[in-house]
């Protein structure tokens, strides 16, 4: 006969073997199969999300490269763009200025 953790199970009682099985379900080394099942739904629900989540992921990262290229695009024709003239002694116009102050009323 085959022994399990040392002892031969024919040797055993009736009242030994179900205490060892009552000992195995509370250390959770004995699981019934509901609850395995339970258990792998669950991971595979997980997996589910987690690929879904990973391919969204991926999406996001592309388009947010695109749009990064096209800022540095922006940024390129605005640098390229020709500033106006200046002298070396020529400060802003007062027409080009805003005035920060609010209009008083008369």
């Amino acid at each position: 006969m085959n022994e399990i953790f040392g002892v031969n199970p024919t040797d055993a009682g009736a009242v030994a073997l179900l205490t060892l099985v009552v000992l195995f379900i509370l250390t959770g080394r004995l699981v019934p199969r509901k609850t395995h099942e339970d258990a792998l739904t669950d991971r595979d629900n997980w997996r589910t999300a987690f690929l879904e989540s990973e391919a969204l992921r991926k999406v996001e990262h592309d388009q947010t490269g695109e749009l990064l290229e096209m800022a540095r695009l922006g940024g390129h024709i605005l640098a390229a763009l020709p500033q106006p003239p200046r002298t070396a002694g020529e400060e802003v116009s007062p027409g080009d200025r805003m005035d920060q102050t609010t209009p008083q009323r008369p």
